[in-house]
């Protein structure tokens, strides 16, 4: 993340507990933005969403999503742990 940055923060699917520190965001200047996305009303979340579909560049978007196949986690895993991957991987299980 670049200095003065912001990040937009959703999850903690399985409670507020946050297994990490915020120092890394206080000492680069970074902005923290929470998403509501439960008690938020309909209209400003379909805005949202209209937004994305219309403001998101599609191409960026892409580069930070690719495919392995199952019998390449083995592999995978090590790299992820280690903080090597970078954006999405999604496991295509036919492979």
């Amino acid at each position: 993340m670049k200095y003065g940055g912001a990040a937009a923060v959703c999850g903690l699917a399985s409670g507020p507990a946050f297994p990490g520190s915020i120092l890394p965001f206080i000492l680069r200047g970074v902005s923290v933005y929470g998403i509501d996305s439960v008690m938020l009303p309909k209209a400003p979340r379909e805005e949202s969403w209209r937004r994305l579909g219309a403001d998101l560049p599609l191409d960026k978007l892409d580069s930070t999503v690719s495919e392995a196949g199952l019998g390449d986690l083995l592999g995978l895993a090590p790299r992820i742990l280690k903080g090597d991957v970078r954006g999405r991987v999604v496991v295509d299980v036919n492979k």
